[in-house]
């Protein structure tokens, strides 16, 4: 009885905090003047602690972008580019499945206009959208207002405005430090692959002899061998600046959600999967590797690097499939994370020439090269055409075009996977490979993981949620059936049973089978006719919190049950785009002068104005003359809690019903 009371005073209490409506940012405008005709236009965003703001570049099935609007005054100013933001923070979110980037606490939007005419102000507006850890606020529009100083001297400075940049804080905020020691620990791995391949094994023993020979005496080679192996690192990490110098970090980052760029890489992919394969050999030029070579002979430091230059060449056709594969990984992530990996990659390849030149009798333990180099390199052959699959879905998502849905990628995981197993227990052979006389222990365990992880992966097409490679599979409910290849409905509750065919604007939530409505009239004249309470799901397509409470708290028995046959639900997105029809359309009593012309913003305005809240989730459970059975609720992950709220309103109801 005290833990009831003890969850019962805790719901009162949160509905008390969700019945307000929420500002946690505010804007503010300033302009930089640049010369007589070209101006910047600076919008700030203060955000409160505890919430973020997400960024103007993000994947198709993810939260609400930030987006601006300039009203070009009838083309007497001109846009020039894209409005610019500060780098702020990327994380792989576990709700979207997808890179989301986000800021905190200040953040900084910049747009480079021209002036045409005489123009003394401009105006547009900001729509955005924020979340803290329990809630999220439906899209916001917020006017913005720019005054041109033509009288200011022009500057490229930004003394006109103080600019807050938030790179310390996200290079502080340990997400990011998580981030990148992540891509450094598997650059490192990907290295150490890369270093057992056909194209850079043999030339250990090679060059760490050469090294001893040619010096004077051992300290002078170990010396030599340790400068070759930091050659190595500066030459990778070189490559990994220039990647992010070039395109920049805020630009590889928007890249890596593109279509084009997707698919692209995704044929790349294939290439040196098939070159992996034996198929044929990726080279770079031989002028190349014999420029290289000349300069080596010179000796010295100079030489020295020249040596590891050639190692990187003449490698190529090995390492350079794995190098594209990180820098474009790495770049996603943007900062310093070409950079971190290129560091990562190349410490594995430059440790082990370094350490054999220290310790030159370790050679002798070093297994023979032979077939087994080959092995490993068909072995990331596959690897990279399994990876390759991950960049197709990415742009089959973007695009909502259904060709590449859960069950077909988890078929073409499973057959490539399945292959890789026939071809570690020997029973496929390759162009290259040696004549295979017994199975290794090493091989036969290798073995064993593949065919394992290729039998965990087929339940999945019935349905299996795999959580251990979630993040790489289309999500569940993008597929051929939410329940699952060859998987009937769960049973639609008594309601769902007593209707074989569904009501007008009713539907069956999958995979649950809860009968749900989207229009309010609809859903609460469907409760009156069956005399069920109804319960209001104010919730939103990129609302994170609602998936959690959708996948983790209506699923549980108790709580199941109550929705299928006790309630009538209504979902209400407050972030649905899609327009209202033109006799609906109507003046919104919160911003007079602006008109409602999207369903979200009807569900949004009723929520703000009858329930003085504006933050999802938020539930209502009420009777058929629309009044409370009980406070609302917003995001409540206790599942006791949650059915006591629940079983709380039906009690009410149940009250008075028998009056």
């Amino acid at each position: 009885m005290k833990k009831i009371l003890l969850a019962f005073t805790a719901l009162i209490f949160s509905s008390t905090l969700f019945s307000q409506v929420l500002e946690p940012v505010k804007w503010s405008t300033s302009v930089e003047k640049l010369s007589d005709k070209e101006y910047i236009l600076v919008s700030k965003a203060t955000i409160e602690s505890g919430w973020h703001l997400y960024s103007q570049n993000v994947p198709e099935n993810g939260p609400i972008p930030t987006s601006f609007i300039y009203d070009d005054g009838e083309e007497a100013i001109q846009i020039i580019g894209n409005t610019s933001e500060e780098e702020g923070h990327t994380i792989d979110d576990p709700v979207f499945e997808m890179k989301i980037k986000f800021f905190e606490n200040t953040v900084t939007f910049k747009q480079k206009i021209e002036v045409k005419e005489s123009v003394e102000t401009i105006e547009g507006f900001v729509e955005f959208m924020v979340c803290d850890d329990t809630r999220c606020l439906p899209p916001t529009e917020v006017d913005l207002v720019f005054k041109l100083n033509k009288t200011l001297p022009a500057s490229n400075s930004a003394s006109v405005v103080e600019i807050n940049t938030d790179t310390e804080t996200a290079n502080n905020n340990p997400e990011s430090k998580k981030g990148l020691w992540t891509i450094f620990f598997v650059a490192f791995l990907s290295g150490f692959a890369a270093l057992l391949t056909p194209c850079v094994f043999p030339m250990i023993p090679m060059t760490v002899s050469f090294f001893t020979k040619q010096s004077k005496n051992k300290a002078v080679g170990v010396k030599n061998a340790i400068i070759y192996g930091i050659c190595i690192i500066v030459i990778y990490v070189l490559l990994g600046t220039a990647v992010t110098g070039i395109f920049g970090a805020d630009a590889l980052n928007a890249l890596a959600t593109n279509v084009w760029f997707n698919v692209i890489f995704f044929l790349l992919l294939v290439i040196f999967a098939v070159s992996f394969l034996g198929a044929f050999e990726i080279m770079l030029p031989n002028s190349w590797a014999n420029k290289v070579d000349s300069q080596a002979d010179k000796g010295g430091l100079v030489g020295i690097f020249f040596m590891a230059l050639a190692l990187a060449i003449v490698s190529f056709s090995c390492t350079g499939p794995i190098v594209g594969t990180l820098l474009v990984e790495a770049a996603s992530k943007g900062g310093l994370a070409p950079i971190i990996g290129m560091l990562g990659f190349s410490l594995a390849i430059a440790l082990p020439f370094a350490l054999f030149a220290a310790f030159p009798g370790w050679l002798n333990s070093l297994p023979k090269s032979g077939g087994w180099l080959n092995s490993v390199k068909v072995v990331l052959g596959f690897l990279e055409l399994a990876l390759a699959f991950k960049f197709l879905s990415q742009a089959d998502l973007v695009l909502q075009a259904h060709l590449l849905e859960r069950e077909v990628f988890l078929a073409i995981w499973i057959a490539i996977f399945g292959t890789l197993a026939f071809y570690l227990f020997g029973k496929i052979q390759l162009p290259h490979d040696s004549p295979l006389t017994h199975i290794s222990v090493g091989r036969l365990g290798l073995g064993l993981v593949v065919l394992s992880f290729t039998i965990y992966m087929i339940p999945g097409l019935w349905g299996a949620p795999l959580n251990l490679i979630s993040a790489f599979p289309p999500p569940l409910e993008y597929s051929e059936s939410p329940y699952g290849v060859g998987y009937t409905k769960v049973g639609g509750g008594a309601m769902a049973a007593a209707h074989s065919e569904l009501p007008d604007g009713a539907h069956l939530l999958a995979p649950h089978d809860i009968l749900a409505f989207n229009d309010y009239d609809k859903g609460l004249a469907y409760a009156k006719q069956i005399g069920k309470p109804v319960m209001i799901d104010f919730t939103g397509w990129a609302c994170v919190n609602c998936r959690k409470m959708e996948q983790n708290v209506w699923p549980k028995p108790e709580v199941l049950n109550i929705l299928k046959n006790d309630v009538v639900l209504i979902s209400l997105y407050v972030d649905d785009k899609r327009p209202l029809e033109a006799n609906e359309v109507t003046e919104s009593k919160l911003r007079p002068g602006k008109q409602l012309k999207y369903i979200g913003q009807k569900w949004s305005e009723l929520q703000t104005i009858k329930y003085k809240a504006n933050s999802q989730p938020f539930y209502v459970l009420m009777d058929h003359d629309e009044k409370n059975l009980v406070d609302p609720v917003g995001y409540t992950p206790d599942v006791e809690a949650y059915k006591n709220w629940l079983q709380t309103g039906l009690n009410v109801f149940s009250s008075k019903s028998d009056k």
